[in-house]
């Protein structure tokens, strides 16, 4: 098993009963006007891991690691996150995550350290790479991790995040 596929079952099954624990009337409040809820937090973990999803399955193919972006706040308003039951919400969140995670262990070490100099990382990683600098697909996967833990301490402020600032 490669290190980001158990880390990331690992923070899913950490999270899960802590997730589980916070109601929906809490779950539903926003922090502001402009602001997510921790249900469209959520729903937005949700949207990027459907998109990444499938950028890790593409990457056992091409010879670069270029990939589009999407439009995150639009996607969280036409999913309507903010009307829908949490325990669902977090219930999809961590299977699909797990998921996820069985995909990254079955990624051979060959594809998930080739070195790319052509990526879009500059534009739609979370911690952004300059178009000069090489990367990789390990690198873009602790990246979808350390996403999802970014917005973890958005929901959970005492969350001790694993893979910050560990990449």
């Amino acid at each position: 098993m490669n290190q980001s596929g158990k880390t990331l079952t690992e923070i899913i099954e950490y999270l899960k009963p802590i997730l589980n624990a916070i109601s929906d009337e809490e779950a539903s409040i926003k922090p502001a006007p402009n602001k997510w809820s921790k249900k469209e937090i959520i729903g937005h973990l949700i949207d990027s891991a459907t998109n990444n999803h499938r950028r890790f399955i593409m990457a056992n193919h091409k010879d670069d690691l270029i990939y589009e972006g999407y439009q995150q706040d639009d996607w969280v308003v036409v999913q309507k996150y903010q009307d829908r039951d949490w325990l669902e919400l977090v219930d999809f969140w961590a299977l699909y995550n797990l998921h996820i995670a069985k995909l990254i262990d079955q990624i051979p070490s060959e594809i998930r350290e080739r070195v790319f100099t052509n990526h879009s990382f500059d534009q739609m990683a979370w911690q952004t790479v300059p178009k000069s600098n090489p990367s990789s697909l390990d690198y873009f996967i602790k990246d979808y991790v350390g996403h999802l833990e970014h917005h973890t301490r958005q929901i959970l402020p005492d969350y001790e995040p694993r893979v910050i600032g560990t990449y």
